[in-house]
């Protein structure tokens, strides 16, 4: 076959898809014009990693968008719909189209909680990005836990990040800090329990012995770290009688007590 005949043929082909697929363009849109919707399909994307939301919510939340089974699919508003579903808390992100078979699909991406604080306003979580969102009744996740006084001035129900400078640098510091020991086994298998006291200051409980290990602010973190892991090597083996609290707020001491 002559090249100037292939050329031709290829040509023809190509037209002949761009055909097909304007028709069928164009068909769909007619169709939008004629099929009504007659329900919604809820897709939670990562439902193997967190089980916050369940397709059925989905479904549930349609309830603020009002009537659109039975409206034309062009008549649709997926703008909307993604705006009332993104506006739940343990929603990190949706996205909702239709398809000519009169189907409303939205799929969901969960939020990832990275620490859960737990304060006299009750529970919440809060995402790498610092955004807080309250505790979910299907499913509690797996994470670090920071109670006491907690210096955030949150009402229940709360979602979003803290209005003041002075909680979300709070915040952000305290996720560095997880995220330190979660990035090291030895302290992520050493800690039990974080605890706030009255004014800010952090109180690492270990999973084993007495000590109460003063830590202060959350910050200078690997400096403090440590000193911690100091006194495990050069001051705990030598003594017969463990110490109650162990002070790491101060630079270059340990300042150990047994009451």
């Amino acid at each position: 076959m002559k090249p100037a005949v292939r050329h031709i043929l290829a040509a023809a082909a190509v037209a002949a898809c761009l055909f097909l697929l304007l028709a069928s363009d164009r068909l769909s849109v007619s169709n939008r014009h004629e099929v009504t919707c007659k329900g919604v399909e809820g897709i939670v994307s990562d439902s193997l990693q967190r089980r916050f939301i369940s397709p059925e919510d989905i479904q549930d939340w349609m309830a603020d968008y009002g009537t659109y089974a039975g409206l034309r699919l062009d008549s649709v508003d997926l703008c909307r719909v993604e705006k009332i579903i993104d506006g739940k808390s343990a929603v990190l992100k949706s996205q909702a189209w239709l398809t000519d078979d009169g189907i409303l699909h939205v799929s969901v991406t969960q939020r990832e909680p990275v620490v859960r604080f737990q304060g006299p306003s009750g529970g919440f979580y809060a995402d790498r990005e610092g955004y807080l969102f309250p505790l979910q009744a299907r499913h509690t996740a797996r994470v670090p836990v920071v109670d006491g006084a907690l210096p955030l001035n949150l009402k229940k129900g709360f979602k979003g990040v803290p209005e003041t400078e002075e909680e979300r640098q709070w915040v952000a510091d305290m996720l560095q800090m997880v995220r330190y020991m979660a990035d090291r086994k030895e302290w992520s298998d050493l800690v039990g329990q974080v605890s706030v006291l009255k004014g800010g200051g952090i109180v690492l409980i270990p999973r084993e012995g007495t000590e109460r290990f003063l830590f202060g602010a959350p910050t200078d973190i690997d400096a403090k770290f440590a000193r911690i892991r100091k006194y495990y090597e050069a001051v705990a083996p030598a003594q017969e009688t463990p110490y109650r609290t162990v002070d790491v707020r101060y630079g270059n001491q340990i300042i150990c007590r047994r009451k």
